[in-house]
């Protein structure tokens, strides 16, 4: 019985070995694509998520301000909040331009984020003399 356990353990060892030494075939493009899409929606169902939160919690805040009034209680000043922003409808874009905002400082543009560069950079001086760096 000792021995067959060990045969046992012998030959699963050997099935899970060549399991593990298995690879699969490389990522097509199109598979790429369609995680990255995949993605991009799963980030806007989030976004929508939050709208909605937010659009209910002013809701329930109103009701709230509007219960103690009804009941002739002062009710607190509503709190100043950001608006709630609508992410409106999907819309997949697979190749994002860089915002002018996220330039490179240096005119080299060593650092430069990915993305297409659709305006060079606004100053050639670099960042630590912009900032006034003592050396």
């Amino acid at each position: 019985m000792n021995r067959m356990t060990r045969v046992a353990a012998v030959i699963a060892l050997g099935v899970y070995g060549a399991l593990a030494s298995a690879t699969l075939p490389p990522v097509t493009p199109e598979a790429k694509a369609k995680a990255a899409e995949t993605a991009a929606k799963a980030a806007w169902t989030d976004k929508v998520g939050a709208y909605q939160t937010c659009r209910a919690m002013d809701r329930t805040a109103e009701a709230y301000r509007r219960d103690m009034k009804a009941a002739g209680k002062d009710a607190p000043a509503p709190t100043q909040t950001p608006a709630c922003a609508d992410p409106g409808p999907f819309v997949y874009n697979p190749t994002p331009i860089t915002p002018a905002a996220s330039k490179p400082l240096e005119a080299a543009g060593a650092h430069s984020p990915p993305g297409q560069a659709i305006s060079p950079p606004s100053t050639t001086t670099p960042a630590g003399e912009m900032a006034g760096a003592k050396k």
